[in-house]
């Protein structure tokens, strides 16, 4: 391969972490889509940068199309490859960006899934608060639901993210862009007793900044949050497939079928643009729809 390549491959994924603030999950992708691609072009015989054109960035997809990736996958190597270019014709590496003329397919995501509020509240209503891991995931399902927030925020979720007199958290999203998100009475109420009862007990908690840890003083991680929400769901008899994500998905859509605008929903989600919050509108449509056959006089 090229000598110049890795190079130019190390500079690209540094600036996304410095300046563009990926996540380091993100680049791993990006790193690894970009490696095949420059694996291709070493394949076809050591090629320079410069000399990719639009044929050769179609020819390495319909490569990949055949190992039978899905369209998604496709479509984040394509973004990729396109990001990498960009960085290299702003700084003056490469004279032309292949990929200008090169369409994202559209994709149609899945609706997300969603449960019942009664549901949702059998969940909610199922860890022991008599006891010091209960009243800390009591406060967690509370959390999750009330705010919307995600599973890595919630686990990076600082003390000092806590308003408790203004009845917010700040949270720290993808792109490292921070928000504030008003937490409802009962969530905060749980989440307060949490702070002042339990956690304190834990070891070294004196010298963690995240809320939610351990029984051994470590921060809690994603894995550990997704597995106490598949206990409490099973505890509640709701048997429906259900992760932290599906949180978020009840917190938005709950909020705009009970009359929520979309911008303030946006906006709590931490989504940069709004297309991206209006799926949910397609949820509170069927729900409409739903009350509208159940109790119109002339369905």
């Amino acid at each position: 391969m090229n000598e110049t390549l890795p190079r130019e491959l190390n500079d690209f994924t540094g600036f996304l972490l410095m300046e563009k603030g990926f996540s380091p999950h993100t680049v791993s992708g990006y790193q690894r889509d970009l490696k095949q691609f420059l694996t291709y072009l070493d394949a076809m015989g050591d090629r320079a940068l410069d000399d990719v054109d639009m044929t050769v960035v179609l020819s390495f997809l319909r490569e990949q199309k055949g190992k039978n990736l899905k369209q998604r996958s496709l479509n984040r190597k394509l973004s990729a490859i396109r990001g990498f270019f960009h960085f290299l014709l702003e700084r003056g590496r490469v004279t032309q960006d292949p990929t200008v003329e090169v369409q994202t397919p559209r994709l149609h995501d899945p609706l997300p899934h969603v449960i019942s509020v009664a549901a949702m509240e059998k969940i909610l209503s199922q860890p022991d608060t008599a006891t010091p891991k209960g009243i800390r995931d009591k406060a967690i399902l509370e959390l999750l639901y009330a705010t919307g927030i995600r599973v890595s925020e919630l686990v990076h979720l600082p003390l000092q993210g806590i308003f408790w007199d203004q009845g917010f958290i700040k949270v720290l999203g993808k792109g490292g862009k921070e928000r504030l998100i008003p937490v409802g009475q009962t969530a905060l109420t749980c989440l307060r007793a949490y702070c002042d009862e339990t956690r304190g007990e834990v070891s070294n908690a004196s010298l963690r900044e995240e809320v939610f840890l351990s029984r051994l003083g470590r921060p809690l991680s994603r894995q550990s949050v997704w597995k106490l929400i598949k206990h409490y769901a099973m505890l509640g008899n709701v048997r429906e497939k259900i992760s932290p994500h599906t949180f978020r998905h009840c917190f938005a859509t709950h909020l705009l079928e009970r009359g929520a605008d979309l911008r303030s929903v946006q906006m709590m989600l931490g989504h940069a643009d709004i297309s991206t919050t209006q799926i949910y509108t397609h949820l509170t449509r069927e729900h409409l729809i739903k009350v509208h056959q159940a109790y119109h006089p002339r369905p």
